[in-house]
């Protein structure tokens, strides 16, 4: 009388631990590059784009040319990073769409 309600509950302790897995998967990541020793920078980036990968980032390529970018000043930081944006668009598309952030920093 009562399995539909037993039924539900697995149904829900599934769903939840699977969301769980979603949010978990989908932490923050990133990779950060000095050309010269400093601390890392937490001020507005000069240049910041979303680039496209595919296949959890097994597919796709990117190029960015710092020189268009920051001239004759020079590259002070230049930073990779998945946001948990990004995370969590590769885990709803089960990693078929895996968008990364691309920073740069210029010299002054």
């Amino acid at each position: 009388m009562f399995g539909f309600l037993l039924k539900g509950e697995i149904m829900i302790k599934n769903l939840s631990c699977l969301l769980l897995a979603i949010f978990v998967l989908a932490g923050c990541a990133s990779v950060t590059i000095h050309p010269t020793e400093s601390n890392k920078l937490s001020s507005e980036p000069t240049f910041q784009e979303t680039q496209k990968f595919f296949f959890w980032g097994l597919s796709g390529e990117s190029h960015i040319n710092v020189v268009e970018i920051c001239g004759e000043n020079g590259v002070r930081q230049m930073q990779s990073q998945m946001t948990f944006q990004n995370g969590f668009l590769t885990a709803i598309t089960l990693g078929i769409y895996a968008p990364h952030s691309v920073r740069i920093w210029c010299q002054n």
